[in-house]
């Protein structure tokens, strides 16, 4: 066969398996992310009956925090959550009251949105229920009418979220409600006047720690080959993308929220990705952690669903398919 003949058939084959790569990509790369008409409407203990309509993201802010609660089948777990939260935040608000030595001591005012993402359990009653336990018209309950993954409740809570500034925290309580006000002075110091910007709570500290060494020895695996995979795909300088506690300037919120695809749970690395993409400043802060029993992770199908879907937001990122929009193209529906 001759050289002409040879770089033929090359080409050729470097042309199928491109096409083949990216009909693969296509493939799967997950469809839009679809909001119902009953999903734009939150319950709360004084309209238990009534859905009230819920805000938007691109409107103005009413509050200085929402709280964005992704919950599937939390019954359990979300009572101690939710107790530690609202200690947390009335006790500040009571502190806060208290002091006018300092401009910075006025009241912060908040919401919790707790997004139950289509559970079978009652989580939803179960919130509703704590809502009317606290008498707290803060606490807003969002029922998904399917179940779409993690990242998809948050999603949902933060399109809808009124804050200036917009914390997603897992429902099971693993990490330290107080340390809010560690992300809370971070991200004064590097999103002055409402800048863009991200604060990530961080368990990275911890790995050399009883709390990470006393975990299943499959999770620890699949840690340090998410750890690994990360450095390929461009997220390798923050250490822990995938707590579950962090914090967004509403800024911020508006560049990524909108422009994210993965439902699933490692829709994390997408947002970190979206932010290197546009430069909004992430900072990362060491907190308290530790490991709550009654996950709903399966750790071997998480970690094909991984890699597959890091591949998958690298390829469309790459090559443009996925990106944010300027504020004024968003479809906020």
């Amino acid at each position: 066969m001759d050289s002409p003949t040879v770089v033929s058939v090359g080409l050729g084959l470097l042309v199928g398996l491109l096409t083949l790569a990216y009909a693969a990509l296509v493939f799967w790369s997950p469809p839009p992310i679809i909001t119902r008409e009953s999903e734009k409407k939150y319950r709360c203990y004084t309209s238990p009956k009534k859905p009230l309509p819920l805000g938007s993201l691109r409107e103005p802010s009413t509050v200085d925090l929402s709280i964005v609660v992704p919950a599937f089948n939390e019954t359990e777990r979300l009572p101690l959550m939710m107790a530690a939260t609202i200690d947390h935040l009335t006790s500040q608000r009571n502190n806060r009251s208290k002091d006018r030595s300092t401009k910075a001591n006025g009241i912060r005012t908040f919401e919790i949105i707790v997004v139950d993402d289509g559970s079978t359990d009652g989580t939803a009653s179960k919130a509703l229920e704590l809502a009317g336990q606290y008498k707290s018209c803060d606490i807003k309950v969002v029922t998904l009418e399917k179940n779409t993954g993690k990242g998809g409740a948050v999603r949902h809570g933060m399109m809808h979220a009124t804050g200036e500034r917009l914390l997603m925290v897992d429902a099971d309580g693993a990490s330290r409600f107080q340390d809010l006000e560690l992300l809370w002075e971070t991200m004064d110091e590097i999103a002055p006047k409402g800048a863009p910007a991200v604060v990530v709570g961080s368990r990275a500290h911890l790995v050399k720690s009883e709390a990470v060494v006393k975990r299943s020895f499959i999770r620890n695996v699949l840690m340090y080959g998410l750890h690994t995979v990360l450095r390929i795909v461009g997220v390798g300088h923050i250490r822990d993308t995938q707590c579950g506690f962090k914090l967004f300037s509403r800024a911020a919120a508006r560049q990524v929220f909108p422009a994210q695809h993965l439902s699933t749970w490692i829709f994390d690395v997408e947002l970190l990705l979206l932010a290197k993409q546009q430069s909004i400043p992430v900072a990362e802060v060491p907190i308290e952690w530790h490991e709550v029993a009654g996950s709903k992770l399966n750790v071997m199908t998480a970690s094909v669903q991984m890699l597959r879907d890091l591949l998958v937001v690298r390829g469309n990122h790459l090559l443009g398919r996925w990106k944010a929009l300027p504020f004024d193209k968003v479809n906020w529906d």
